[in-house]
């Protein structure tokens, strides 16, 4: 098998692993609530925790495998992984099971971009926009099996078990990586920004903390607000330190290539929406309309099996029109599609919810396979490691945001009405308002060049006709 279909595959393994827990645990969010004796709505800290150990890992994730080894870090990465996973399992409180999904966090900031970073290196550009399909489609079966799956274990078992299925696959992925991946590493490589790397964890750490802990007193007022203040304060202290150092952690210098910068920007705004959602709909199912975890897990999945859908027919959808128009009209579709879940009721046919929810999967799994994609059109080989890294931490933040987002919005609307209980009439204008966030993306797309990224896509642009050819003023 050519090595633009192994190594994919391999590295799916991982990113099959992630994508598996991660919805399994939003589908049992409000199970685990009650097990743990709080309200769901807390339990935003533990899906932000995890996204706030990405971002601050993911940094030195490809300084570790230039270092290191690609193979090595990726093997120890799963085993991290695996070790927060039971952790997990076995927590007996918020507290604890915060913590260990920060650990399960630190796993992930390795597994996936070193997997990722292997797959950009071993691959041609003309192959990548396959390759990245081939990575996507085996790990989107861990959204499709996630929900339905999660609501099996929690409704008839105990939801500790949903932490015990990763062990297994994280064995096989050991096994498969230590037969397939290339153990790459760099010839030269930079001494590691040990300042940046504080700097820039201690301020995206206390920052979210602070987002986190708003609006349900999780912390004291005044300790959410010093959060924010502080870790505002630490990141532009990065932003001035990494202007003076020659190897900053996070190269922002990467953003004056237009198709990163677009898809960085455009990318971190679209993906706050969708960061919303395994956090929203679950909670909307089951708190609002009253289903149990396995009804909720059979409505849900239909996002992901319209997402896998896509992966196979986009690359065939970017030959024929290009990034640009692609990108423009899908981030207004599926930000209208995304609207369109704060309207189902509790009356709402089911067959309808799965329906609406499968193309709006589509339409989402399209816009990441161009964003994706045309991130690495204009980078050389030598500043991939270091693109990789900046997108995947603004791909982690903007994750953490559509959470503190939507939960803001959620509990903004039943204060609105003097309730502190949520109700299933709160959750349309927390949609509503993700929606119109990931809809402002459309203005940085916008601003793509007609031909963008056609090395990647493999979209032939017709030549323009000479000067004095008929038809040319």
């Amino acid at each position: 098998m050519r090595p633009s279909r192994i190594v994919p595959l391999v590295v799916a393994t991982a990113l099959f692993m992630e994508n598996t827990d991660s919805t399994v645990i939003a589908t049992a969010l409000p199970t685990i609530a009650h097990s743990l004796g709080e309200d769901p709505i807390a339990l935003k800290l533990a899906l932000t925790a995890y996204l706030v150990s990405l971002a601050i890992f993911i940094p030195i994730s490809g300084w570790m495998a230039d270092r290191y080894g690609a193979r090595t870090i990726f093997r120890a990465a799963l085993v991290v992984f695996m070790a927060g996973s039971l952790a997990c399992a076995f927590s007996t409180g918020l507290t604890s099971f915060v913590a260990a999904r920060f650990l399960q966090g630190m796993g992930g900031a390795m597994m996936v971009p070193v997997g990722r970073l292997v797959i950009l290196r071993s691959v041609p550009k003309a192959e990548l926009v396959s390759a990245l399909a081939y990575l996507t489609i085996p790990a989107l079966i861990g959204p499709i099996m996630g929900p339905p799956l999660g609501g099996l274990i929690t409704t008839w078992l105990d939801w500790r078990w949903i932490f015990f299925i990763n062990i297994p696959i994280g064995i096989v992925g050991i096994v498969l990586a230590s037969l397939y991946i290339a153990d790459i590493r760099e010839p030269e490589r930079p001494p590691l920004d040990v300042v940046g790397f504080g700097l820039l964890g201690l301020g995206l750490a206390t920052l979210m903390l602070g987002l986190a802990s708003t609006g349900r007193h999780l912390l004291p007022d005044w300790l959410s607000w010093g959060c924010l203040g502080g870790g505002a304060a630490l990141l532009a202290l990065y932003l001035r330190h990494s202007r003076a150092v020659r190897y900053p952690v996070l190269r922002l210098d990467l953003l004056r290539y237009p198709t990163f910068r677009a898809a960085v920007t455009g990318g971190s705004l679209f993906r706050i929406g969708t960061g919303a959602i395994p956090f929203l709909l679950p909670l909307m199912l089951q708190i609002g309309f009253g289903l149990d975890p396995l009804q909720s897990g059979l409505i849900t999945f239909a996002a992901a099996a319209g997402a896998m859908l896509v992966k196979i027919v986009g690359p065939r959808i970017l030959r024929s029109f290009g990034f640009r128009p692609v990108m423009v009209t899908n981030a207004v579709l599926a930000a209208g599609f995304l609207a369109v879940n704060g309207l189902f009721t509790a009356q709402t046919p089911h067959w309808l919810i799965v329906g609406l929810l499968f193309v709006g999967g589509c339409l989402r799994s399209l816009q990441f396979t161009c964003v994706n994609a045309i991130a690495y059109a204009e980078l050389e080989s030598r500043d991939m490691s270091a693109g990789t890294s900046l997108a995947s931490v603004a791909q982690q933040i903007s994750l953490s945001l559509g959470v503190s987002v939507g939960a803001l919005a959620l509990e903004g609307a039943a204060g609105w009405h003097g309730r502190d209980a949520i109700l299933a009439a709160d959750f349309a204008p927390a949609f509503i308002a993700v929606a119109l966030i990931s809809g402002l993306s459309v203005f940085a797309f916008r601003r793509l060049a007609p031909d963008a990224g056609a090395e990647v896509s493999g979209r032939r642009l017709a030549p323009a006709p000479p000067a004095g050819a008929p038809g040319r003023t």
